[in-house]
């Protein structure tokens, strides 16, 4: 089954596209690096994660090109105001970016360009346009006519007169046209500018990423994502501009739009202050529940960020990595604590003589692949991958609910084939098998065992006391220890 993914400009579903063994040309709007990224930064970060890492699970090779716009009004104001170069401000807030998706566990794109390092690039795009008509030099600025490229507000499913009711248009005392965006800006009296062919100046906002996607992908792009606030005017823009520069159409296959996180029913804004910031969310309630809480929803519905809601995703966390951890706790009981893999080829003889839970957890490991990879086909529909591995993890709890002791052999190699699983698609959401989080993990697993063997020597010196201490603790702390006949073992409630 083909990976569909929703199109803005055509509005279906559309297959990806195999380009024939190159790499799936991926270019994501990054921030505008004025201020500490908030959590709705977060929700297009973790999901075109997750779509990169989904790509590479079906085979694919991706090229990820993710922008930081360091020139901005913004940036110039609030660099003023603080009395700091405006490149300095930008690069300090796009270094805090990226060290708070990587606590989200957001692998690092290809590239991260920045407009200050790509001036000659943007210059050359804008006089392009001026030679081809598509744009034109008044005082300074430099403008494209939106009029001369017929396919205007197609993105965004309007016509040219409905875009500008209401919408974010730039002033400007020397356009021809009201809707008319600027290339390049003429320098204000102490702005940070270059030098161009129009005199001193620095970048529009929408001609950078033109001019980056070109120099770093191509004329044709395979997916172009950002957020739905992007498609106009941004988007558009971007769209008219490069097309009428390369005379190439289209210019992106599949423009994905992620639905905005918002906070009281208003978009999450950096100027406006409407924002929960992203490093506040990540202490209080975990790294890992804060992306199960973004992967929770479809990406292109909007949601409102909710603590209540925010709380269960971190219990559904929760209930799958105890899971995993229930599991690695049986293997450990019967000496096959090893990372040694599940040979698939016993999944037939094992289905064939089980029964009951195990027959349960044997049809969930032969089907869960399958059920995850339709959903994600399905538009990368997360909500209902997160079902499937659900559905694994209680069945494997089930089975485990049903042990007197340490599993056989057939419960060894049934475990494993779970456990490799919920490891493996766990991995591509993101949600488990971080290289920090494994760590803290196998150091919790390892001192959970610590405890559990100085248990079992204070009984065997009739240390009574000591042992139910140790047990005590434990279950305070969310671990039944039992004694069985077949030893001691403990999991997590």
């Amino acid at each position: 089954m083909p990976i569909r993914l929703y199109d803005t400009l055509s509005g279906e579903l559309k297959a990806l596209r195999a380009p024939g063994g190159a790499p799936i040309k991926l270019y994501q709007c990054g921030p505008t690096v004025y201020a500490s990224p908030h959590i709705g930064h977060a929700r297009p970060a973790v999901m075109y994660d997750t779509l990169v890492r989904y790509l590479k699970y079906r085979g694919y090779e991706v090229v990820h090109v993710l922008n930081f716009t360091d020139v901005d009004d913004k940036i110039i104001q609030r660099a003023q105001r603080e009395g700091r170069a405006p490149l300095e401000l930008a690069a300090a807030y796009a270094q805090e970016y990226l060290e708070i998706m990587d606590l989200l566990g957001v692998e690092r794109a290809d590239y991260y360009p920045r407009v200050s390092e790509h001036i000659e690039d943007i210059i050359r795009l804008v006089q392009g346009l001026i030679e081809k008509g598509y744009a034109y030099v008044a005082a300074g600025d430099v403008y494209f006519d939106v009029t001369a490229f017929p396919e205007y507000g197609q993105l965004s499913n309007r016509r040219l007169e409905e875009l500008l009711a209401g919408a974010r248009v730039e002033v400007g005392a020397h356009k021809r046209h009201p809707g008319d965006f600027a290339l390049w800006k003429a320098a204000k009296p102490g702005e940070i500018s270059w030098e161009s062919p129009w005199g001193p100046g620095r970048p529009g906002w929408h001609i950078e990423c033109s001019a980056l996607a070109l120099r770093y992908l191509g004329e044709t792009l395979d997916i172009h994502g950002g957020g739905t606030d992007l498609i106009f005017p941004h988007h558009e823009n971007e769209r008219a501009q490069t097309e009428a520069y390369t005379g190439k159409s289209p210019f992106v296959h599949i423009w994905m739009h992620c639905g905005l996180l918002q906070l009281s029913g208003d978009k999450m804004s950096k100027s406006t202050g409407n924002v929960v910031a992203a490093r506040a969310a990540i202490e209080r309630y975990g790294p890992e529940a804060v992306r199960f809480y973004l992967l929770s929803s479809h990406y292109r519905k909007p949601v409102n960020f909710d603590a209540e809601r925010l709380e269960h995703a971190r219990r559904g966390w929760e209930r799958l990595r105890n899971a995993l951890r229930n599991i690695e706790a049986a293997l450990v009981q019967a000496g096959a604590a090893d990372s040694e893999p599940a040979a698939e080829e016993v999944v037939p003889a094992v289905a064939a003589v089980l029964s009951g839970p195990a027959r349960e957890l044997i049809t969930q490991v032969q089907t869960v692949e399958g059920r995850f990879q339709a959903a994600m086909d399905d538009d990368l529909n997360t909500s209902l991958a997160l079902a499937a591995l659900f559905e694994l993890a209680g069945a494997a709890n089930r089975y485990l609910g049903g042990l007197s002791g340490a599993p056989d052999e057939l419960g060894v190699q049934l475990l494993r084939l779970a456990r490799q699983r919920l490891q493996r698609l766990g991995q591509v959401l993101g949600i488990v098998g971080s290289r920090e989080t494994a760590g803290q993990g196998a150091l919790t697993e390892q001192l959970i065992e610590l405890l559990v063997e100085v248990r079992s020597l204070a009984r065997s010196q009739r240390q009574w006391e000591l042992a139910d201490l140790i047990r005590d603790r434990l279950q305070a702390l969310g671990i039944t220890v039992e004694d069985t006949p077949a030893g001691t073992r403990w999991y997590r409630n």
